[in-house]
């Protein structure tokens, strides 16, 4: 067996479930945070599984680089390296042969990497190693490589990519090591051409894999386009395979993703937020260094459960007053609980560049993400989906950006 997805209950378009693997079950629709390098930028995995994040996501360049497939090999995989004993997905690099074009060059073989690092040392990654590499990672599932193009692109660049990417695919596919609990998923490309979207779909269908990723979209494409693909793309993809749109995105993109059928979503969005002063809440987006926030003794977020907006409780589950129990008799002083941070605090901190509220702010924004996911889970149990869709966008576009 490799990885399962189970399939609970449909809304319209809308799909709740859950994928399980060799690692444990995450449930869906799923926003995994991104730790490219084998971290959540700015958070402990500790902090990262609070907001209620169940799987991550790798990068297989980044961690070629640095540390090295072997030596995350012999340290027992990236489970074991970074402390995060969830599920992991791993993206194949095919990202980086678009943003980092400059220092690439594609052959049929594979993608020929100048490193970003020093400028010097050369990579060759072929769907076979980068394949290899996801093994050493022991990553729960495995993406294709494949080479994700900017639009807009011209028609028959675009059909020479898939193309491509569809021999990629199957040499990725026979290079991948079956096991129970470990899976691999194909990766729909085409860019904005119906007809080659649909191409990629029935190939990918052909070969068989565990779950089937949409690539190629937000890459600078008006949001209607990309949900305009969508539409067409989704019902042409198994519906007992997972579905995963990557790289995406803004909640109000993953309401509309999910609502035309996409299970699984990833965006570096949050965490980059919140390390450039920024916070995601139901009421639209705040910038902390605005002047405004200055003296507001409000929370970011009245409705957000995340430390910095509820606080938390004392070490010995004592919310009010100092206790002596635990911190105390350990030699360490008296432990008291958090109270709610205002944002004139965070606002304080942002201006003095203090590393406090960039952690802060990524936490709420991972919560907030993760609340957004919960929010949509339940709708789609409940047969409310369009409704919980309609409430959360009216609130979250009236106030705009503050």
């Amino acid at each position: 067996m490799s990885t399962k997805f189970n399939l609970v209950n449909t809304d319209g378009g809308a799909r709740r479930g859950h994928v399980e693997t060799a690692h444990g079950t995450f449930q869906t629709p799923a926003f995994m945070a991104v730790g490219t390098a084998a971290t959540v930028k700015a958070m402990s995995m500790e902090m990262v599984a609070a907001t209620g994040t169940e799987v991550i996501l790798g990068n297989t360049y980044h961690l070629m680089l640095r540390p090295g497939g072997d030596l995350m090999e012999q340290m027992g995989g990236l489970h074991e390296f970074s402390g995060w004993r969830g599920p992991i997905l791993t993206d194949s690099g095919g990202f980086q042969i678009m943003s980092l074009s400059n220092l690439t060059k594609i052959t049929e073989e594979g993608a020929h990497f100048t490193s970003h690092i020093d400028g010097g040392a050369k990579h060759f990654l072929t769907p076979e190693e980068s394949i290899r590499i996801q093994h050493q990672l022991d990553s729960d599932i495995t993406m294709v490589l494949d080479e994700c193009l900017k639009l807009p692109a011209p028609r028959d660049a675009v059909q020479k990519n898939v193309e491509m990417v569809t021999r990629w695919a199957r040499r990725s596919k026979d290079a991948f090591v079956d096991r129970p609990g470990y899976g691999i998923f194909g990766i729909v490309q085409g860019a904005d051409f119906k007809d080659l979207r649909a191409a990629s779909a029935a190939a990918l269908t052909d070969i068989g894999f565990d779950g089937y990723a949409i690539g190629g979209l937000a890459v600078g494409e008006p949001q209607e386009v990309m949900f305009d693909i969508l539409s067409h793309t989704c019902p042409l993809l198994p519906a007992d395979r997972p579905r995963y749109l990557m790289g995406v995105g803004t909640p109000l993109d993953i309401l509309g993703a999910v609502e035309r059928g996409i299970d699984m979503f990833d965006c570096v969005m949050p965490t980059r937020a919140g390390r450039t002063a920024q916070a995601f809440t139901r009421d639209g987006t705040l910038n902390m260094r605005n002047a405004g926030h200055r003296d507001d003794a409000g929370p970011l977020d009245s409705e957000c459960g995340c430390p910095a907006c509820m606080g938390q409780p004392a070490p010995c589950g004592r919310v009010a007053e100092p206790c002596d129990t635990i911190a105390g008799d350990a030699g360490r002083g008296p432990a008291h609980a958090s109270a709610p941070l205002s944002r004139a605090y965070i606002h304080h901190l942002v201006k003095c560049d203090e590393i406090l509220g960039a952690m802060l702010l990524t936490q709420h924004n991972l919560w907030f993400y993760q609340d957004l996911m919960r929010g949509i889970r339940e709708s789609i149990e409940q047969g409310r989906f369009a409704e919980f869709k309609r409430k959360f966008t009216e609130r979250y576009e009236s106030h705009g950006n503050i």
